[in-house]
């Protein structure tokens, strides 16, 4: 990708970048944060580390083009709006079936004729310069083989979570994404929150002691307003593979460490013939980890539960709750409040994203993170179905570490 040339000279000493950063975030609304009860985050500008290639490019001007893949509601809502803050990349096309929509995204985000593609014509998208990026927002079942398509295209690749309905699918999309030798990342936003970034922190480091049991709830009475979450070809199982995932995440990421076994049992079906014909309506389940901890995680579709995220340890507990949402998230440990404030999740996701692009170093969240997810989740299917414990010895071996 071609940069400015007077920006390649460009280099920025400590004290010049932070007051850059904080030049930003008077752009942006973001505030500073003040540290939590045990030393947190400042703010998301401020925490996040961009390399130099960024710098560059912030000085110049320049942004990746990101080009969303689905318009419905989680691009509508939340992606397209966080990509008018973002300051590494901006909203340069879309892709959708539906011509109102384009019409009224070209519109409302002044995207260029040249920059709107179907699902027919997706694949020419090789052939535009402005998109650098493509983030594939579809149901489930159809992510990978958008990813392969926008491997071939010779594109970067978000992918949304979970990664796909079956380890093998996921395992492709990583050996398309490797072919192509391009970045690949999965839809993790949580990761770059700094209340959950606190609850890494906190945990792994054992800043209360050892962790000895966590608990983990998400889920939401389901309307049918998105049909696709209740079909199996389309969203790979139901409740667990959309709203547990949160759970699974931020049990692993606060434990820093992986369960070597799960057990679970499937919620009572309110409505077995005919919303949840095909999809369970609710899981229970249990991980195991090497030490003895456990995590307990519950989700649903037949009821409201809470947004909950706890670890007992040693010497206290650290808790998230409201734990899972794109904002008003709370978090408090037995020694007071964690007083940060929420971000743009999303904004802080596609920037980090894009900054790996510019300055060629690994994501945090890579694809091996979302097939050891998919290996977790069919490990607690399996479960569920046969009432034993089953081990996950084979599951893929990635963490989240706090010192990035």
């Amino acid at each position: 990708m071609k940069t400015n040339d007077d920006a390649t000279s460009i280099t920025l000493s400590g004290a010049s970048r932070r007051d850059f950063v904080r030049t930003l975030s008077l752009g942006v609304g973001a505030t500073l944060v003040s540290a939590s009860a045990m030393g947190g985050p400042l703010s998301w500008l401020e925490q996040t580390t961009f390399g130099p290639a960024s710098w560059e490019a912030l000085q110049a001007g320049r942004q990746l083009g990101v080009a969303l893949v689905g318009l419905g509601k989680y691009s509508t809502g939340q992606l397209a709006p966080a990509l008018q803050q973002t300051r590494l990349c901006k909203l340069a096309g879309i892709v959708t079936g539906t011509p109102a929509k384009a019409k009224q995204w070209k519109k409302q985000y002044n995207i260029p004729d040249k920059n709107i593609y179907d699902y027919q014509n997706f694949d020419r998208i090789a052939d535009n310069p402005d998109i650098d990026i493509i983030y594939i927002v579809l149901p489930v079942g159809l992510h990978a083989e958008y990813v392969e398509r926008a491997a071939k295209a010779g594109k970067h690749v978000i992918c949304e979570k979970p990664m796909a309905p079956t380890a093998d699918e996921c395992r492709r999309m990583i050996a398309a994404m490797q072919k192509a030798g391009k970045k690949f990342s999965i839809g993790y936003r949580l990761h770059f929150e700094p209340h959950h970034q606190e609850m890494m922190r906190l945990g792994q480091q054992q800043a209360l002691g050892p962790i000895k049991s966590l608990v983990a709830d998400n889920g939401f009475r389901f309307n049918n307003d998105t049909p696709w979450r209740v079909s199996k070809k389309l969203a790979g199982g139901g409740p667990l593979m959309d709203m547990g995932i949160y759970c699974l995440q931020g049990v692993i990421y606060t434990k820093g460490d992986i369960p070597v076994s799960v057990t679970a049992k499937l919620a009572p079906n309110p409505d077995p013939k005919g919303l949840f014909k095909e999809v369970e309506a609710g899981v229970n389940w249990q991980m195991q980890f090497a030490d003895g901890a456990v995590a307990d995680c519950r989700t649903s579709y037949a009821e409201n539960l809470n947004s909950r995220l706890r670890a007992e340890a040693a010497k206290g507990f650290l808790e998230l709750q409201p734990a899972f949402g794109y904002g008003g998230i709370e978090g408090r440990t037995s020694q007071g409040p964690m007083n940060l404030q929420n971000v743009p999740q999303q904004a802080r996701q596609m920037d980090d994203f894009a900054d790996c692009v510019l300055n060629d170093k690994p994501t945090r969240v890579p694809g091996e993170m979302g097939l050891r997810d998919v290996q977790l989740l069919q490990a607690i299917y399996r479960a569920a179905e046969t009432g034993q414990q089953v081990s996950t010895k084979d599951v893929q071996q990635v963490l989240d570490k706090t010192n990035r």
